[in-house]
């Protein structure tokens, strides 16, 4: 059976596996549609919570951004599982507590306002659509290459299985759906890692064999090997990191914090029966994150490796098939700067932007460009980073099957968080807006159907994002961590942990600390993209990490305001003490 065969079987099967348990947990109540009715048990509750959170950025593009970036990819590692020992310590136990749908319920409840309920709304919606477009451009890039159609198309296809499981099934079809997505991700990261391991450094355990030594007769370890090979070629050190200090403390803080403010990861906590069983979830959830993200160091290098091996100094007309199959798909070139017909790998870029191909070819069978050439480099090769999990068993020449299932695989993770994030701006829009605020009288039929026409509007936006996306798929995310950083994770936190914060206060300090970091993370790249340098950026905080100067803004204007109005009322004191008492909580309920 051909590989294509085996991507369609694999791909097909994997998507009608979806939609039946779509089909099967439909939603049919506002109870259902919001928190799966209550009642996921935590490991389920667990697998859920991974694979919504192990995106197309963790899965596709985070390996990719390491194998490139080497030490400095780290902060992505750091930031993305700390933030979930944040999270279980000081947010999901108490929100569970609390009973409440979604995140902008507990903050309109908490601070006792229907203004500081819509402020949330507005910060979630940022943030999730920042998200959301890093999915969708992840979904984008394997239905292009795999499938064989463009990137727009792929993106709609994308944009069409999520509408059928999100907007039918809600929480409880997406909940379930994600269980299946977890093992199918997990199983398509880990395959191509224990081949490439042994491959390599002739052990199989992708986490020791970074810690190996290579299989070619040295004696050198992967990473010493690595060090050599891509000094000689003019970069630097792959154990050496570019980036500032305070950069790297900040990229990581904001990932970290971020994480712990993410809507779509916080409302998984409300599915589970109790409060205690919010902390096993998240404990569960790490654990299986960790399985991947252990792993992703070991496949970064490998994936250099076997890049540099099979692309530096080869002929293009022998160039491995996997290369002509990415090139096909724009999101590899090669330029003959010096007329050899040898393709060479070095420091600097190619070429000026992505390639834009004129549709001839070359003298060597290469298709042409019409970028500005770099003559400043002598790197003639343009690689797009976010494809290197997902040829990586093609450079390694490993069996279709595997190659099948990594296809399976990105794509699971690319769904499973875009319809986690679709539910939460459906039930921001449907429950906080309408229900809570606009609406109060509206039926839960009607309420029900607002959620999925906003479902249905939000899938509109998000292929759009996905089609016209700022940026590669991990920074894409890691703005997003930024602006949850930057606006909910204070209000959340001072909710639960500072009884003398009132509604002016957290309403003044979301809508600073929101402002500043998306104006500040526009600028640098989308304004004025080429003054994005560590010399411009304000005490060299680049904006994947402004997040944290954002979040300083939004504590110190909170508290500021707070001091100078009006305290809580007396029931709101009484409610936070309720949520830290260490009790038993029951269902979650509209208040």
């Amino acid at each position: 059976m051909s590989t294509q065969t085996l991507i369609y079987l694999f791909v097909g099967l994997s998507f009608s596996l979806y939609i039946g348990i779509a089909i099967w947990t439909r939603a049919g109540s506002t109870k259902e549609f919001y928190i799966a009715g209550g009642g996921v048990h935590p490991i389920f509750n667990g697998m859920a919570t991974a694979a919504d959170w192990m995106s197309a950025a963790s899965f596709i593009s985070m390996a990719g951004i390491i194998a490139f970036a080497g030490y400095d990819g780290s902060v992505y590692l750091m930031g993305w599982t700390g933030g979930y020992v944040v999270l279980a310590l000081l947010l999901a136990p108490y929100l569970r507590k609390f009973g409440q749908f979604t995140v902008p319920d507990f903050i309109g409840t908490r601070y006792y306002s229907k203004t500081a309920r819509v402020v949330a709304v507005i910060c979630l919606i940022f943030i999730s659509f920042t998200y959301i477009a890093g999915q969708m451009r992840g979904v984008g890039i394997v239905f292009s290459r795999f499938l064989d159609v463009p990137i727009t198309l792929g993106v709609i296809i994308g944009m069409a299985i999520v509408f059928f499981y999100a907007v039918l099934g809600g929480m409880k079809g997406v909940t379930y759906t994600q269980v299946a997505q977890y093992c199918v991700l997990i199983f398509a990261y880990m395959v191509p890692a224990f081949f490439i391991s042994f491959l390599i450094t002739g052990n199989p355990i992708p986490q020791l064999g970074l810690g190996s030594t290579v299989n070619d007769g040295s004696g050198l370890y992967v990473l010493q090997k690595l060090d050599l090979v891509l000094q000689d070629m003019g970069f630097g050190a792959y154990t050496d990191g570019s980036k500032s200090m305070i950069d790297v403390f900040c990229i990581t803080a904001a990932l970290m914090v971020g994480t712990a403010g993410l809507p779509h990861v916080i409302v998984r906590f409300f599915t589970v029966p109790k409060a205690s069983d919010a902390r096993k979830s998240a404990g569960w959830a790490l654990i299986f994150i960790a399985l991947l993200y252990t792993t992703a160091p070991a496949i970064g290098a490998f994936a250099r490796i076997n890049f540099v091996e099979t692309v530096d100094q080869t002929a293009y007309a022998e160039a491995p098939e996997w290369f002509k199959n990415w090139e096909t798909n724009d999101l590899i070139a090669w330029v003959d700067k010096n007329d050899d017909g040898k393709m060479e790998y070095r420091s600097g870029d190619a070429f000026a932007g992505s390639p834009d191909f004129t549709g001839e070819t070359g003298k060597s069978g290469e298709r042409l460009i019409a970028n500005e050439i770099n003559t400043a480099s002598e790197n003639e090769v343009y690689v797009d980073k976010d494809i290197m999990v997902l040829a990586n068993p093609e450079i390694a020449n490993l069996p279709g099957w595997v190659i099948a299932l990594v296809a399976a695989g990105g794509l699971a993770a690319a769904l499973s968080t875009a319809a986690g994030l679709l539910l939460v701006i459906s039930s921001s829009i449907s429950h906080d807006l309408l229900k809570q605020t606009f609406r109060p009288k509206i039926t839960e039929k009607g309420e029900l159907m607002a959620a999925r026409i906003a479902a249905t509007a939000a899938i509109v936006v998000a292929g759009y994002l996905g089609i016209y996306p700022p940026g590669w798929v991990a920074q894409v995310v890691a703005f997003a961590f930024g602006l949850a950083a930057a606006s909910l994770f204070p209000a959340i936190f001072m909710g639960i942990f500072w009884k003398s914060m009132n509604k002016e206060g957290a309403i003044a300090g979301m809508i600073s600390g929101l402002v500043f970091t998306f104006s500040y993370i526009a600028y640098f790249k989308l304004i004025s993209p080429e003054t994005n340098i560590a010399a411009n950026w304000l005490f060299g905080i680049s904006p994947e990490g402004v997040g944290v100067i954002g979040m300083i803004i939004n504590f110190a204007v909170a508290i500021g305001v707070s001091k100078m109005t009006a305290s809580p009322p007396l029931e709101v004191l009484k409610m936070i003490d309720s949520i830290r008492v260490p009790r038993g909580a029951g269902d979650a309920s509209v208040h």
